[in-house]
Order: C-alpha cells, then structure tokens, then sequence
C-alpha cells in the first residue's frame, strides 16, 4: 500500500542506529517523521531507499511490523548504492519510498500449520511474517522455521534465533553448506530439511524466501511432501527501479515483481518461475 501522494518522491529519513550482521551484511534503523509517510507496513514488504547523490535500491523491511516510528531494513553490501548506505551513520539521511507490494498470508495460515523456508538473507524479508505469527502464535498449528547459510559466519540473526530454538511453541532448524568443528546445528542445503519435519501438508501455508536456486529445490521438496500448490508462497527478487509497475524492469511473464510481488502464491507464477531468461 503507498502510504502518500506521490509514490515516486523519497521522504527524507534520518539512520536511528546501524548495527552489523555478517561480514557483509548490515541492519539500520530509520526514524520516521515525516508525516505523509506512515510507517505502517505489512510483511513481506520493501521500500525503494535513496541514497542522495549516488542512487536507489529495492529493500525489504525486516522489523517488526505492530513497531510503528521506526523502519528496519536488513542490507547485503553488494552493489553502488548497498555499499554506500552501509558506510552512513546515525543521523545521516537516507530518501524512503514505500511501503510498496504485496504481502505475505499470515492470516490465511490461521488454523494451519506455518512452514517457513529461508536461506541467506531470504530471512530478512520473512522476519516480519515470523513476528506477526509469534505475535498471534496461538491462531496456528505448527510453527516451523528452517534456515539456511552458506557457513556460521553467514547466519542473520543468530541470537534471535537461537532465542526462537528455545521457545516450546515452535521448531527451529538452522544448517549451513559448510561448517567448522564447532558448529552444533545441520550441515548441508535447507531443503534437505524439509522432509525431516513433521507437519499436516495438506493443511500446512508453506512461505519461501531465498536464492531462486534454492526456491526451485524447496518447492519441489514441498510438492514431494504433498503440500499443495496454492498453499506455497514465494518472495521473488528482480531489477526493481520504479517500484509501482511504470518501468517494466521487474517483469516476470505478465506480472511485476513490484506491483503483483513480490510475494506471490506458486501456483500463480509456476508457468514462468521455471523458465529461464525471465
């Protein structure tokens, strides 16, 4: 939902604080004062962040979303703009636009049991959903998290989720590709895990952010467990510059990652997701 007039101005925002995940890999905290932006989002949402002067990147707001007054957004430092907005510190100036596209069905998994797959900083853009579903945890069944990084010095959130591993209420399995001695969790690919947990597939919302290598493998993990197509939601990731549908640099067959996405249910972009050069 556009939360102002004009969708194409950035709003100035000021970094409240930034924290460090990974070695490349980044959290910041944006204050929001200004009044025609509302900092009301839902998730599995991004905003566009403007870096004045260089230019602006598609960012999935990773906080929580019933915390209003602020945006989090969890960076990976790989690009012009990403390495630019890594090296700004608290109160410098950041140009937000957004909240903009579709959500994750947090809601639609009431009654249900909650499979959430993630690798790398595929958690980012999930972090909400598993907020929101903490939030209302006794509305589900089954609340399962399975996360994947390539080593332990690529895992986000490592004391949140080891906080979640200690809730009674709901399962959390951490792996990673390649691991060192000291490692106590999985080793190997993330959707290796998926046939290890128990769930009811046929009443399981299964919801899946990560590389779309990895979303290809989850989904046919998924699909071998019997959860139904229209019950597996994905986030997908394109070349996003206008962010409302105008440019067409995020098409995906005929939908708009920005517009129609970026969650979308599986079923709705199968045809396309397995095609490649689209």
């Amino acid at each position: 939902m556009i939360a102002y007039s004009n969708p194409m101005m950035p709003h100035l925002c000021r970094i409240n604080s930034r924290k460090k995940e990974t070695h490349d890999t980044f959290t910041i905290t944006l204050d929001v004062n200004d009044e025609e932006m509302s900092p009301v989002f839902r998730p599995g949402q991004f905003n566009m962040l403007y870096l004045y002067g260089v230019g602006e990147v598609p960012i999935s707001i990773s906080g929580h979303p019933q915390k209003t007054g602020k945006m989090v957004h969890t960076i990976r430092s790989c690009g012009t703009v990403t390495r630019g907005l890594a090296r700004l510190k608290s109160g410098m100036p950041v140009g937000v636009r957004g909240p903009f596209g579709s959500s994750w069905p947090v809601t639609h998994a009431y009654g249900r049991d909650l499979l959430i797959v993630a690798g790398g900083i595929g958690l980012a853009p999930l972090r909400p959903a598993i907020y929101q579903a903490l939030a209302h945890r006794k509305h589900f069944g089954k609340l399962i998290l399975l996360y994947g990084a390539r080593s332990p010095e690529d895992v986000l959130f490592y004391k949140e989720l080891q906080t979640w591993q200690k809730r009674s209420d709901m399962t959390v399995y951490l792996t990673v590709d390649h691991a060192i001695s000291d490692w106590d969790h999985h080793v190997g690919v993330v959707t290796n895990l998926i046939p290890r947990v128990n769930f009811d597939a046929d009443d399981t919302v299964a919801m899946v952010c990560g590389p779309e290598i990895m979303m290809r493998y989850a989904i046919m993990a998924l699909r071998n467990q019997e959860v139904p197509e229209n019950h597996i939601y994905l986030s997908m990731e394109r070349n996003m510059k206008c962010a409302i549908g105008l440019c067409g640099h995020c098409q995906l067959g005929p939908k708009f990652v920005c517009k129609d996405g970026p969650v979308f249910p599986y079923h709705r972009i199968a045809p396309y997701f397995n095609k490649r050069e689209i």
